[in-house]
Formats: C-alpha cells, sequence, structure tokens
C-alpha cells in the first residue's frame, strides 16, 4: 500500500456536544471513564501492541542463540550468554539510549509538521552513532581480558571473545535499526518492525541450524548467524521503508544540516544513554552477583530476568506510545492532548502490569519449569515471584512514565532519578540484605523493588508538576517551528479514521484503521514556519575542525583498544 498523500494533525478543540454526556452509560466501568480516555487507550493500544511483538522478535534472536549453543555443552552456553551480555552492555544499551533522543526529537518535529527535520535528525542520529561504534569495539576487542579479571573461566572467557570479535560488524547493522525504529515510531508506523522482525527470525534459526549442524562451526556458528540476523533486520528494514515510499515527506536527502546541531542531539542523547544504562546494567551485575554466591542462585536469578525481560515488554510498548502520542502533540502545540494522553497511558500500563504481577505470583510454583527441571531452581524461584510481582507494576510505571519524559524532552531528569533511584537508594540495600543478611537473590530483588518503587514516585511525582502549557512551548522551538499558538490545524475528512470527536473541550485521538499502519500517519506540513538550523549556525571550517575531531578521538579510542588487546595477547 503506498503512503496517503492526505495529511493528518489535531482536530480543533470545540464545545462538547449535547448528546455527549447523555450518550455516556450511567453504570459499569465505562461510565466513570470518559469516552477520550476509551479512544486514546485504544489509539494507544494500537501503538503498544506492535511495538511488544517487535520487540520480542529482537529478544528471540539472541534466546534462539543460546538454545542452540546450551545443545553443544555447559562451557558453550555459558560463554555464548556473557558474550551476548557484553555485547548488550557495552553496545546495543549504549546505541539503544543514545538514539532515543529521537524519540524526542523526531515525534515532536513531525507532529508540529516539521517533517523533512524529521530526515534530518535521522541523519544525524546516524552520524552520532556510527561514531559511537569505535569505542565500542575498542571494548569488544578486550572482552577476554575483562572476563578474566572478573574471576570467569579461561575457556569460556576466550569463546566469549571469539563470539564478541564475530559481532563487531553486527553492531552498526544494530545501531541503524534502532535509528530507523524510531524514525517510523515517531510517524505512529510500527507493523514493518514486526515483519522484519520475524524475517530475521526465521533466518536466525536457519543459519543457526545450518551452521551448527552441518557445517559444526559451534559457537562461531551461532555468532555469524546472531550478526547475519542484525543485517538482515537493518536491511529488510530500509528496504521496506524504501518500497513503501514512507520516506518521501520525511526525507530531503543527505544535507549539510545534519552536521549542524549536535550539541543538542546529545544533550538529550546522553542522558537518554543514561536513563537505559543505569537500569540495564544493574541487573546485569545483580546476575553476576549471583553468580558469586553459588549455581542454584545464579540459576534462579537467570531464570526471574528472562521472565523480568518479557513482562516489560508490554510496558515498553505503553513507553514507546506515550513517546509518540505526547511528543506528536507537543509538536503541534496541543498540551491538554499530551497532558490527558500522559494520564491515560499511565492508566492503561498500569493496569496491564497489575493483572502481569498477579499472573505470574498466582503461577510462582510453575512458571519456572518453562526454564529448568532443577526442584532447587524452580524452589527459589518461586519464594522471589511474590516479591517480583510488586517489582513489575512499579517498573511498569517507571518504564510508561520514563516514555512520556522523553516525548517532552526531559530525560535529563529521568538520568538524575533514575541513577538516585538505583544506586543511591535501593542498588545498595539490595546488595547489603544479599550478602552481608545472606539472603541471597532474595535480598537482591528486595533492594529492586526499592529501587523501582523510588524511581516510580520521584517520575509520578515529575510529571503530575508538569507545566504542559511550557513544555509544548519548548517542543515547538526544539521542532524547528515558529509558530502562531493561536492557530490549530484541523483533519481532513477523507482521512481513515474509525471516529473522531471532542470531549469536554479535549480532542479525541485518532484512531487509524489497521490497513493504514503500514502507510504513514502524517500531519499537515507547516514548513512555512519552519527554520532550517535551531540556535548557533556553525560555519565550514568550524563543522570542519569539531566534527574532525570528533572523529579524530573516536578512533583514537579504537586504536588505543587495539594496542591493549595486542599487548595483553603478548603477555
Amino acid at each position: 500500500m503506498e503512503p496517503a498523500e492526505d495529511s493528518l494533525s489535531m482536530a480543533t478543540p470545540l464545545p462538547e456536544p449535547p448528546d455527549a454526556q447523555q450518550g455516556r452509560s450511567p453504570g459499569g466501568l465505562r461510565g466513570v471513564l470518559s469516552p477520550y480516555v476509551w479512544r486514546e487507550a485504544a489509539a494507544l493500544a494500537a501503538l503498544a501492541g506492535p511495538v511488544f511483538l517487535a520487540q520480542l522478535m529482537i529478544f528471540l534472536i539472541s534466546i534462539v542463540s543460546s538454545i542452540f549453543c546450551g545443545h553443544l555443552g555447559k562451557v558453550e552456553l555459558d560463554a555464548v550468554t556473557l558474550a551476548v551480555s557484553v555485547v548488550n552492555v557495552t553496545g546495543i544499551s549504549v546505541g539503544t539510549g543514545l538514539a532515543s533522543a529521537c524519540d524526542t526529537l523526531m515525534s515532536q518535529s513531525f507532529g508540529g509538521g516539521n517533517l523533512k527535520r524529521v530526515g534530518v535528525v535521522l541523519q544525524r542520529g546516524i552520524l552520532i552513532l556510527l561514531l559511537c561504534c569505535f569505542p565500542c569495539w575498542a571494548i569488544f576487542l578486550n572482552t577476554e581480558h575483562l572476563l578474566l579479571l572478573l574471576r570467569q573461566d579461561p575457556e569460556v572467557a576466550r569463546l566469549a571473545q571469539v563470539y564478541v570479535v564475530i559481532c563487531i560488524p553486527a553492531l552498526p547493522a544494530a545501531f541503524l535499526f534502532q535509528l530507523q525504529t524510531r524514525y517510523l515510531q515517531s510517524q505512529g508506523i510500527i507493523m514493518p518492525q514486526v515483519i522484519v522482525g520475524i524475517a530475521a527470525n526465521v533466518i536466525n534459526v536457519g543459519m543457526n541450524a545450518f551452521l551448527l549442524y552441518a557445517l559444526d562451526l559451534g559457537v562461531v556458528g551461532s555468532a555469524w548467524a546472531n550478526t547475519t540476523s542484525q543485517f538482515f533486520l537493518s536491511a529488510l528494514l530500509f528496504l521496506y521503508v524504501w518500497w513503501k515510499r514512507i520516506h518521501i515527506h520525511t526525507w530531503g536527502g543527505w544535507t549539510r544540516e545534519c552536521f549542524q546541531e549536535w550539541s543538542s542531539y546529545t544533550r538529550l542523547a546522553i542522558p537518554s544513554m543514561f536513563m537505559v544504562c543505569i537500569e540495564w546494567w544493574t541487573f546485569e551485575i545483580g546476575t553476576f552477583l549471583a553468580g558469586l554466591v553459588n549455581v542454584t542462585e545464579l540459576g534462579a536469578q537467570a531464570v526471574i530476568y528472562e521472565l523480568a525481560s518479557v513482562a516489560y515488554m508490554v510496558p515498553f510498548g505503553f513507553g514507546v506510545a506515550a513517546s509518540v502520542r505526547v511528543g506528536n502533540a507537543l509538536g503541534a502545540g496541543n498540551a491538554e492532548q499530551a497532558r490527558c494522553s500522559c494520564t491515560t497511558v499511565l492508566l492503561c500500563a498500569g493496569v496491564c502490569a497489575l493483572l502481569v504481577g498477579i499472573l505470574l505470583a498466582a503461577l510462582k510454583d510453575v512458571v519456572a519449569y518453562i526454564f529448568t527441571n532443577d526442584k532447587d531452581i524452580i524452589s527459589l524461584v518461586s519464594r522471589v515471584m511474590p516479591i517480583f510481582a510488586p517489582f513489575h507494576l512499579f517498573d511498569a510505571l517507571a518504564g510508561t512514565c520514563g516514555g512520556v519524559l522523553r516525548g517532552t524532552g526531559k530525560q535529563k531528569i529521568g538520568a538524575i532519578l533514575n541513577a538516585i533511584g538505583y544506586y543511591g537508594f535501593g542498588f545498595p540495600i539490595g546488595v547489603s540484605l544479599m550478602f552481608a543478611a545472606k539472603l541471597g537473590i532474595i535480598g537482591l530483588w528486595s533492594g529492586l523493588v526499592v529501587c523501582v518503587f523510588s524511581q516510580a514516585l520521584s517520575y509520578l511525582i515529575y510529571i503530575m508538576r508538569t507545566n504542559w502549557k511550557r513544555v509544548a512551548e519548548q517542543a515547538q522551538v526544539r521542532a524547528g517551528l515558529i509558530s502562531n499558538k493561536e492557530t490549530t490545524p484541523t483533519i481532513p475528512a477523507d482521512l481513515p479514521i474509525l471516529e473522531r470527536e471532542v470531549i469536554d473541550g479535549v480532542i479525541l485521538p485518532d484512531i487509524i484503521r489497521p490497513e493504514s499502519q503500514t502507510g504513514r500517519l502524517v500531519v499537515e506540513e507547516n514548513s512555512q514556519h519552519a527554520v532550517p538550523t535551531i540556535g548557533e549556525v556553525l560555519t565550514g571550517r568550524q563543522l570542519i575542525v569539531y566534527r574532525g575531531l570528533a572523529l579524530a578521538v573516536s578512533i583514537a579510542v579504537l586504536i588505543a583498544g587495539i594496542v591493549v588487546r595486542v599487548l595483553n595477547y603478548r603477555g
């Protein structure tokens, strides 16, 4: 399907129709919540559902590698598990965080109608994230030495090094996939990620089977299968965008503007990275600490970590939906729409998390059988599950609030609150209970509950105190617009919207038919008020010096990593 040529923006607020209140059911849940909430919830679910599926597809790629290598032997399984952790902690988490700046810049630019700026932001992200590959590669090259410093088995460390080195070319592909995902999400386009995710998983399974069993390549074959899958993810998504011409309104070709405003991008990207990495690194450290206790604690921690990762995909989807809906509304200057989208998404995420938490608590005695038959591990998982249930509720609220903060461009606040909640309070408590009180992972997860509770509470307090009108003004500046605050765009009548309504002066969300999901959710272009560059415009000489310096520093870090690798190898 070709992308819709018509345009979409927020509807003009109108007085509530006289029959709107009369048409509401006086009883039941629908009578308690306004029609706006139900429509907004449907719009959020239309975004969150496919995001959940897309994230699940990405998650399965590494899981499949572990499953195949698990049949090779314990050493191979341990090596692949450690290698995937190294790649995630020192590579993927960094790229995911840096790409999250696009959640703000793209969604607000798109919502404000400055469509070509969305493409320019994508170009900046590509250049900056490719530069960040060099420091990550420097760490990749020294994986074996780092694991030996952490007292890992030498053979496990050696095999993990082999796996990670093969994954070096996969890192830029993974970064480009992250950026393309943000590019599409900001426009309300989600299904292509699901489609290419399914295709990449089929390729990954086939290549693992062929390379491990037909060619007997072992861990090396699994690493190449993973790397190839990452390239397929990025390439297939690019080809889909090109084939469907999704880029036609937002991509004006490569331009010198992509070398401008790197500071404004990094001011959002670096806090975004810490928002992601602080939490991600905490769980990886927790798994390592569990291994210091005993094998049973490590096995139970691994099971709970996998459960937490899968359970978190639901609030992750709502977090993405929040950043898109809130960012689009703020970019359009509609503060009330953004506020109501925020309230609704928190309600949806809270209800879903409560249901998942109750389900996991009810299945606490059997859920571990999915992963293992070891009675000791199953018993320990069963004892941790009552702690994990409230953890998931608070974690879901915190993750969804994080999406709201990304939509508003307040990642710096999120990074600070994350650091305080995790490393200031919860994690030290968890480690103390784990070792000093000798509670093992029960103590660790008790501390993690404190982490996410303080994180969710501080996020909610900050969001409740947000001045949405001021944030909307900041968003329009960030989107490169000089807009008339009195003007509100209108929705064309021929757009494929199921229903459109205004309740209590609040614009009801646009619920797009499924067939338009693979097209686009476009807004009316507002380029007549757009400014090419926000803030100081660097001269050609300044661009050569500053961007050349950034490239030189990145390459220097990689060279330093190579030197360390050579010296350790000779030693």
